[in-house]
């Protein structure tokens, strides 16, 4: 059995220890006891402890053959690192501002497997990418991506699965995109439109900066968009929280006291967005690509409409199982590339990926046009 080091037992990081742990030695790493007091396994040893210190890290990594990380985003740049220079192979999950590939030239000294932003979205939607970027030449990539609650309680109808802090980033880093092979930068939140989904209904998209190494390692497709899902009207009071500085990271002074007022946002919003035990959610995705392959135009639609099961949430499971599935592969040794790799990479590997994800009922249906 193989080692593994799963770093941080939050929503998502607790799946995938659970089902790493199926086949593999686990240890769970968190800051917090009570998220590790949440794991449900037996075979998972736990450790409570700080990692955002480089020592303690490096020192809890050493014995491992895989690192998994799970960390919030402003932690994650960082984390990275630390585990690239003890030279640990590392599939992650944080989704960080900072650029990944300023970490290309150490990971490859140090001879480590560094596969990044290894989720739903960026995640499998890269894998989806690359593939088809194996066999045909596309014009068009488009992605809708959301993971919303089953129930909707008024103000936001929405709960997170992730760090308050990176979600709140969302909504204010600017949100790239592709037109006729030009980078085109809008403001987060922008050009929204309503659009049917089947079972689901009607929700509300909006420019996000979700295509991150897409920009980067597909600069041949001309035409390339990644559009973030709620439900309609959500996104008025972000922008009027927004505009009022409410999501603003300068210091303000209250009563002789210096704060940022994300800090205090983040804090009166987590209770409200917080996935409670027995919250039922559901993670929703449709990417189109288009292009020429042998000759003809052709569209593929991929679908996913994941639900709420076994007491694991959607958004976890969709994102987990993506990040195990890499991780078994890299452990049989079936990837080895060095240096920094995002998702589409793995676009070879799409229909292992695809059916790991299957056999854990993340079903993924596609149609051709």
């Amino acid at each position: 059995m193989k080692k593994i080091i799963v770093l941080g037992a939050g929503l998502v990081g607790g799946v995938m220890a659970e089902d790493l742990s199926k086949n593999h030695e686990v240890t769970s790493v968190d800051i917090s006891q009570k998220n590790l007091d949440k794991l449900k396994s037996n075979n998972i040893k736990k450790i409570c402890l700080d990692i955002s210190k480089s020592k303690s890290l490096k020192n809890v990594i050493k014995d491992f053959d895989l690192v998994i990380g799970a960390v919030p985003g402003f932690m994650g740049y960082k984390m990275m690192q630390d585990v690239i220079e003890a030279k640990k192979n590392i599939i992650d999950i944080s989704f960080y501002p900072e650029d990944p590939f300023g970490l290309d030239e150490l990971a490859k000294k140090n001879n480590v497997v560094a596969v990044m932003d290894c989720g739903v979205a960026p995640g499998m939607g890269n894998v989806i990418f690359g593939h088809h970027d194996r066999s045909m030449k596309i014009s068009d990539y488009e992605c809708l991506v959301g993971g919303l609650p089953v129930k909707r309680e008024w103000p936001y109808e929405y709960q997170a699965v992730f760090s308050p802090i990176d979600v709140i980033e969302e909504y204010i880093r600017p949100a790239r995109y592709i037109q006729n092979k030009k980078l085109i930068i809008k403001e987060a939140l922008s050009e929204t439109e309503l659009i049917e989904f089947e079972e689901i209904g009607t929700l509300e998209s909006w420019n996000s900066d979700g295509l991150r190494s897409l920009i980067k390692t597909m600069p041949h497709v001309p035409n390339m968009i990644e559009k973030t899902l709620r439900y309609p009207g959500c996104v008025e009071y972000l922008k009027v929280l927004r505009a009022s500085g409410f999501f603003s990271y300068e210091e303000i002074e209250v009563n002789g006291t210096k704060i940022k007022p994300i800090d205090v946002t983040s804090k009166l919003l987590f209770p409200k967005w917080e996935m409670k035990d027995g919250d039922k959610d559901f993670t929703i995705m449709r990417i189109i690509i288009k292009g020429e392959e042998n000759g003809n135009q052709v569209k593929y639609q991929y679908n996913l409409l994941d639900r709420y099961e076994d007491n694991t949430i959607s958004m976890a499971r969709t994102t987990g199982f993506t990040c195990t599935a890499v991780a078994n592969l890299v452990l049989d040794k079936k990837y080895k590339k060095t240096g920094i790799s995002p998702p589409e990479y793995l676009g070879e590997h799409f229909e292992f990926i695809r059916n790991y994800l299957s056999e854990r009922n993340v079903i993924y249906k596609v149609r051709k046009e």
